[in-house]
């Protein structure tokens, strides 16, 4: 059974209305099966088109104002932080070195979304190329990935800081920092990189329609015409290499953390360590929740449309809420902060 896309429809129907041959295909050429054979496997879709948000114009224009406001917010909030670790030698410390990679992977994880997703609702850039559509989730996953392993390096931070306090300076030291940073960036790009590849390798015929605002692998998936075995069983392996064990690791951390905080015996004192890693805590359980709905699983079975409402949350809002909960739960960077507006 051969499949056409409409496009091919409209190219068949004016050869057989009209004259009957079309160029070096005559009649008797078009009647040789060989022939509609290599027609069919020529077939291959090198453009999407993504549909966005179903409703009405006015819903659109709702969603692309809050999507807007989000990414504003989110540029501003992220950059803000950089800038007041930047400029302010007390919080030169590896929690806020961390803090800062963090804030600046945000920065590119929602453009890499929201800018695109704004124009499919708006309706004046709908379609995306095969290879941007491979880059952009090539991108978005490997900045997904480092964030995973940057949290979890966050967590190893608090876990020192918090059981080993004389100690720290000298464990968690600027070299160790650097190191934990770079694999953490290194590794999110490596993970992703066959992934990506097998993906790029997919054969499309169509249709041609993602049902999403960004190209992921699920609607990749649902638009192959090919084996998408490897790909499937690839995702369901990176997530379970990056995804869960950063997971492991953070959990594990956090484990030893609260350990160490019920061991000390002044309220005062387990307050104010569980408020320097509470922050933190909260970031990672609303990115993993998201991020194992989205990726550990074995195949491609989740509902496109949640797999849309998910990750509008996990690129849009995420990105908006980490500055906030780090700088409203933070008394050292509210400090900062206070400071920076009595120069003023």
């Amino acid at each position: 059974m051969f499949s056409f896309s409409q496009g091919d429809h409209g190219f068949i129907w004016r050869m057989v209305h009209e004259d009957m041959s079309f160029g070096s295909f005559p009649l008797a050429e078009l009647m040789n099966l060989n022939t509609w054979e290599d027609m069919a496997n020529g077939t291959r879709v090198e453009e999407f088109i993504l549909l966005g948000f179903p409703g009405t114009w006015h819903s659109r224009i709702s969603l692309v104002v809050i999507f807007a406001l989000t990414y504003s917010l989110t540029l501003i909030g992220n950059a803000s932080i950089i800038a007041l670790v930047w400029t302010n030698r007390n919080l030169h410390t590896p929690m806020y070195f961390f803090l800062c990679n963090l804030s600046f992977l945000e920065i590119w994880y929602t453009t890499g979304v929201v800018p695109k997703a704004i124009g499919v609702m708006l309706g004046t850039s709908q379609t995306i190329s095969f290879r941007v559509c491979i880059l952009q989730l090539f991108f978005l996953l490997s900045l997904g990935s480092t964030e995973c392993f940057l949290l979890a390096v966050m967590a190893y931070d608090r876990y020192v800081a918090i059981c080993y306090p004389l100690r720290y300076s000298s464990l968690m030291n600027s070299v160790l920092s650097v190191q934990l940073v770079l694999s953490s960036w290194l590794g999110g790009f490596l993970a992703i990189s066959l992934l990506a590849f097998l993906t790029s390798r997919l054969t499309f015929c169509g249709p041609d329609v993602i049902n999403h605002f960004l190209c992921d692998i699920d609607s990749c998936l649902a638009l192959s015409c090919s084996d998408t075995w490897p790909v499937e069983l690839a995702t369901f392996l990176v997530s379970i290499i990056v995804v869960v064990a950063s997971c492991v690791v953070t959990l594990v951390s956090y484990v030893y953390i609260i350990s160490s905080i019920l061991k000390i015996k002044s309220a005062h004192g387990r307050k104010k360590a569980f408020s320097t890693c509470s922050a933190h805590l909260s970031v990672v359980t609303i990115w993993y929740g998201s991020t194992m709905f989205l990726y550990v699983k074995p195949s491609a079975q989740n509902s496109l449309d949640l797999n849309k409402l998910v990750n509008t949350f996990n690129t849009v809002v995420t990105p908006l809420l980490n500055p906030f909960i780090y700088t409203l739960r933070n008394k050292e960077v509210k400090k900062a902060l206070g400071r920076v507006f009595q120069k003023k």
